[in-house]
């Protein structure tokens, strides 16, 4: 029996290969018609639901264009209700799509009316040039709400609603220099000192503060891990799920990451070890046996993170940095304090390759250009001659005798 995907008109059978399954009008007697298929146009078997999908949009355009009703006659604002909207929402974590959505909604509001196929270059750089100067966005922000006006053109360019996107003929909005608060090795340091642990919730915080900075796991990666994840025997910690959290009695545990490459194995230091097997022994007293980042044996919120790292660095007198920066920290500290490799930052990160993680943090490598100029310095065997070999005679051209 066909099970239904996150995608409308798309099913995946018994076997695990994904179809379409789409309406094509009624025939003679009225009886509905459906068009159904398991390859793309182009004869290829469907690798997802996202392929299936897009086949899916193109056979449903090519009745409506037959039938005197054709789809790129739509608004933009209709094309992002019922297209692009419902594929990114299937596409995407729900976190990021509620995070995104009032992104599209402004877009919605700006060019909505337009029909798709005639929206100009003009009206692209006209909203462009409204999101830079009246909007009142900053321009971080303003960057991230033209990049999603692109993508959704990009999509409506990949269902052949219209030829171009013409939207890449304006120029993108940089972000411009973002400057990422987190902690050194130093700051770090005073934060721990605040912290009493001759308490349980002391011993909670510490173990959660120390666990972020020292592995660079991401928040959601952190409060989903359970101890089943974490090998003490073999120094390891298996990151391989991430929590989508309502409250402590309706949370989900997704038995995947952000990325592909975001499913990976941590080496653990000796000291994270130790304070990881005290912490298990700790919590079992309290009757907490599943997760690793919990008082109570059910997951906390982001929030409690916030809060934690917010409370310890006011007291500690270091800049209030996000949960999020911990992460950053730790990068900072491994490149700062062990001049770390950049594969081995970038895989112990979880990114698809390097140039994802010097996209993010390449001005954290500055300062090894000290530590090479130290390097430099008396390497080079300096021995001149004794004789002049070579005579200047005041032309540009100098000869060897």
């Amino acid at each position: 029996m066909a099970t239904k995907t996150r995608y409308a008109n798309v099913y995946q059978d018994t076997k695990g290969h994904f179809f379409y399954q789409v309406f094509v009008g009624r025939d003679g007697d009225g009886k509905q018609r459906f068009k159904k298929g398991r390859k793309a146009s182009n004869g290829r078997i469907f690798r997802s639901a996202h392929e299936a999908h897009k086949e899916a949009v193109r056979v449903k355009n090519e009745y409506l264009e037959h039938d005197g009703r054709a789809p790129y006659r739509m608004t933009y604002k209709s094309f992002m209700e019922n297209e692009f909207i419902p594929a990114y929402r299937a596409d995407v974590e729900k976190s990021t799509f509620i995070s995104h959505k009032r992104a599209f909604n402004v877009a919605i509001k700006r060019v909505g009316a337009k029909l798709l196929e005639d929206i100009t270059v003009r009206d692209c750089a006209s909203y462009r040039t409204w999101l830079l100067t009246k909007s009142g966005f900053s321009k971080s922000y303003s960057s991230v709400l033209y990049i999603a006006f692109r993508q959704s053109l990009d999509y409506a360019v990949t269902l052949d609603l219209i030829k171009i996107n013409v939207s890449r003929k304006t120029k993108s909005i940089s972000k411009g220099h973002v400057s990422i608060a987190f902690w050194d090795k130093e700051q770090f340091e005073k934060v721990l000192s605040k912290i009493c642990i001759s308490d349980y919730y002391g011993k909670f915080e510490f173990i959660l503060i120390w666990l972020y900075f020292m592995t660079g796991i991401r928040v959601s990666e952190g409060l989903a891990l359970s101890w089943k994840d974490v090998d003490l025997r073999n120094k390891k910690l298996h990151i391989c799920h991430t929590l989508d959290f309502k409250n402590k009695h309706e949370y989900t545990i997704k038995p995947y990451t952000k990325t592909i490459n975001s499913n990976r194995t941590i080496v653990l230091d000796e000291n994270t070890l130790q304070y990881l097997k005290k912490w298990k022994s700790v919590q079992q007293k309290h009757g907490v046996f599943n997760f690793v980042l919990s008082y109570d044996d059910a997951p906390v919120p982001r929030s409690t993170v916030s809060r934690i790292v917010k409370r310890y660095a006011k007291l500690a007198g270091v800049p209030e940095i996000a949960a999020k920066s911990l992460r950053h920290s730790h990068v900072s500290y491994l490149i700062n304090e062990f001049n770390a490799d950049l594969l081995v930052v970038s895989q112990r990160l979880g990114h698809s390759g390097p140039d994802i993680t010097l996209k993010h943090y390449s001005h954290l490598w500055d300062r090894n250009d000290d530590k090479l100029a130290k390097l430099m310095t008396d390497n080079i065997n300096v021995r001149t001659a004794k004789e002049p070999t070579v005579y200047f005679n005041g032309n540009q051209t100098v000869k060897v005798n």
